[in-house]
């Protein structure tokens, strides 16, 4: 049996030939009318007057006539004297009887012909005569009658023996340069600009066009569509928002389960969080798990040059939706299209993006019915967003996306760690602990920069130091080795960081420190990691135990060093803010105390644009400099009364340039108190268990195909 081999499909792109551009052809068009008109009269011709024509047929000038009977135009050619040698009333009319003195030596008659012919072209068309020599062509205004009755007794009264034609002109290059090719183009740049929009319109719901500037450019995920492969799976971190949207993935699978209990799906969903905390990809899940059409776009998608188009996409839209109900809408970035109206100082009432907005508010709670409609959207500014778009029956709901505690941090470190290789010294919990702050796109960086740093350093596996190096990139910038400085510089430095040091590691509630570093980064000579507590709840003790230790770098200059550097001022700032917040938001100041001038809205319905007199702002300025001043003499106490041990730490930084927490605990003790993430998970016992509690939290029955990823 003879042995087949598997029939190998055809490249396609091997045998694809390379698209035209069309720039090429348009240039060319360009040219080619451009050499038209610039050389198009290479054919000189000179006009005179029709006695002068007549003159120069007397005397045997004319070779040639041509009468344009449309035009009322004559052109003749001038007789070329080098080519009468043999034509004997020709040389008679030239010469007189006199060319007979000439005629039989071959030699002079030619250069008397050739001296001939040119003092009758420069008699004709003057000093620039040779660019006449070849064509020696001149054209006559008159009316075609009078020409014809001249020639025609021109044959017996002179002698005329030269040709003349009658033709209707018909230049077909000039009728079509100057009365097609204007349309011609016309049409062309019509259907250029036409494609040009088509191009830039993408989506299914309008395919752009001018005639379809006003259709809606929403991408289109129908049913069986595998283009979007991501699901609640491929979504970690975020347990209770992927409930609630998974319960309007439910119903749209089985409303009857809801309705026969007399509930109604909630229209809309608004997904409100930070940036890069996965409100984007949660849209992509629903997209994925949901089996209905799903249409998706950006709020800006809206927004065009055109008065009316934004409203038009917006009817567009809600239109195709209802064809395909039950479906979803998703918009990203709604803050685009969805700021108060009212506010806009620049644009007026009648703003382009109001008007796109008042449509929104009608298409999703209007006469009309939107049944089997509902919408998704997600923005980082709901503060912003109007009150009559936040009301119950356009979004029903609002799914807070907040930045991942320390356990879903774990969890999206495990889904970004699987495509890259790792080796034992990777501790994820660690990891976990180091990055607080961080979103789920924060931490996908992380682990990029961490490959990247590996592969740099040619290595066959990304290490725990690599993570680190990334993190140390992220939050503190390039590290510039590089950067010059004085033994003066780098001795004040070390003593400022030094101070932090000292101070953190002996006040309760500071955070825990983890490294210090005198190598600049960024804009920053130097640098403290910390890990923060990420508390809940922060009371006033922790806040000045805080600004104690921040103000610790600018008493350690003052206490050993005895000056005062400009490296202090990004701690003076966050200091001076911390103070005033105590002060007029959380109402920690014992003169102003339980009161709090701070807008939550943001709406400012009575117009306060400072709610308190000038006699409690300076109280405020009074309050919240006492207290920078207290925690400022706290700090020079700390340091006093351990001076011995922060010189040591600070000549240790000097020499090693980075040190970490292990060094604070040779130098100083172990830190009496225990940190909040310990405390945490003292109190929920075995982390591997927490762990996979979180990752697997009781949703409502899905098909899932992919294992958990942010």
């Amino acid at each position: 049996m003879e042995n087949k081999k598997p029939t190998q499909k055809p490249d396609k792109s091997a045998g694809k030939m390379p698209k035209f551009n069309f720039s090429w052809l348009y240039g060319t068009i360009i040219v080619v009318i451009l050499g038209y008109y610039l050389f198009n009269n290479n054919i000189p011709s000179k006009e005179v007057p029709f006695t002068t024509f007549k003159e120069f047929v007397k005397r045997g000038m004319i070779a040639k006539v041509n009468v344009y009977n449309s035009k009322n135009e004559v052109e003749a050619q001038l007789i070329n004297y080098n080519q009468i040698s043999k034509d004997t009333s020709a040389l008679h009319k030239a010469f007189g009887a006199n060319y007979k003195t000439f005629a039989g030596n071959p030699k002079v008659l030619k250069d008397s012909l050739i001296k001939k012919d040119n003092q009758v072209l420069k008699s004709v068309f003057g000093d620039k005569y040779e660019s006449y020599s070849k064509d020696r062509t001149i054209s006559v205004s008159v009316p075609t009658e009078e020409v014809s009755r001249f020639m025609t007794s021109a044959e017996d009264r002179y002698g005329y023996k030269g040709g003349v034609e009658y033709q209707e002109t018909r230049n077909y290059v000039d009728i079509f340069l100057f009365s097609v090719l204007p349309f011609v183009l016309l049409i062309g740049f019509f259907i250029f600009m036409n494609r040009r929009m088509s191009g830039m319109g993408g989506g299914s719901g309008g395919g752009g066009g001018i005639f379809n500037v006003g259709k809606s450019k929403a991408q289109l995920f129908d049913k069986g569509d595998t283009t979007n492969k991501i699901t609640f799976k491929d979504v970690a971190g975020l347990a209770e928002a992927k409930q609630e949207i998974e319960e309007i993935v439910a119903f749209l699978k089985n409303p009857s389960k809801y309705t026969e209990l007399g509930g109604k799906i909630p229209k809309g969903a608004l997904l409100v969080g930070p940036p890069g905390t996965g409100k984007t990809l949660l849209a992509k899940a629903v997209a994925g798990e949901a089996d209905v059409p799903f249409f998706s776009m950006s709020g800006s998608d809206f927004v065009e040059m055109f008065v009316g188009v934004g409203a038009s996409r917006v009817r567009d839209l809600f239109r195709q939706a209802k064809e395909k109900a039950p479906c979803i809408i998703f918009i990203d970035e709604i803050d685009a299209v969805g700021r108060a109206r009212g506010k806009n100082p620049n644009m007026g009432s009648n703003d382009e993006r109001e008007n796109t907005l008042n449509q929104l508010l009608t298409e999703m709670d209007g006469f009309g019915s939107n049944s089997g409609v509902i919408i998704l959207a997600a923005t980082n500014r709901a503060d912003i967003l109007d009150k009559a778009l936040l009301r119950a029956g356009r979004f029903d709901r609002q799914i807070h996306v907040d930045l991942p505690d320390v356990h879903e941090r774990k969890q999206i470190f495990n889904v970004h760690l699987r495509p890259i290789k790792i080796n034992d010294t990777v501790d994820v919990n660690f990891l976990a602990r180091q990055t607080p702050g961080f979103s789920g796109a924060d931490i996908a960086n992380v682990c990029n920069e961490a490959a990247l740093i590996a592969a740099r350093k040619n290595k066959s596996f990304v290490e725990k130091q690599d993570f680190l190096d990334a993190v140390d990139r992220i939050v503190g910038g390039l590290e510039k080795k590089t950067k010059i400085t004085t033994n003066a510089e780098k001795k004040s430095i070390a003593y400022h960081e030094a101070g932090h040091a000292t101070i953190s590691w002996m006040t309760e509630h500071a955070n825990p420190l983890v490294k210090v570093t005198i190598v600049p980064r960024g804009e920053a000579l130097g640098a403290a990691w910390y890990l923060p507590e990420e508390r809940q709840l922060t009371n006033r003790e922790h806040m000045l135990d805080e600004m104690c230790s921040t103000l610790g770098g600018r008493a350690a200059e003052e206490v050993f060093l005895h000056q005062m550097s400009t490296g202090a001022i990004n701690d003076l700032e966050r200091v001076t803010k911390r103070a005033y917040a105590m002060v007029a938001y959380f109402g920690m100041s014992p003169e102003l105390a339980n009161m709090s001038y701070y807008d939550s809205t943001g709406n400012s319905d009575y117009g306060f644009t400072k709610p308190y007199s000038e006699k409690t702002a300076e109280l405020i300025d009074s309050e919240a400099k006492n207290i920078v001043a207290v925690e400022y003499e706290r700090a020079k106490k700390i340091l006093n009364e351990n001076a011995s041990k922060h010189n040591e730490l600070a000549e240790l930084l000097i020499e090693k340039e980075v040190i970490f927490a292990e060094d604070l605990e040779r130098i100083f003790g172990k830190r009496p108190w225990t940190s909040r993430n310990d405390e945490l998970m003292a109190q929920n016992g075995n982390d591997e268990e927490l762990d996979e509690q979180l990752i697997e939290p009781e949703v409502s029955p899905v098909s899932t195909t992919k294992e958990n990823a942010e």
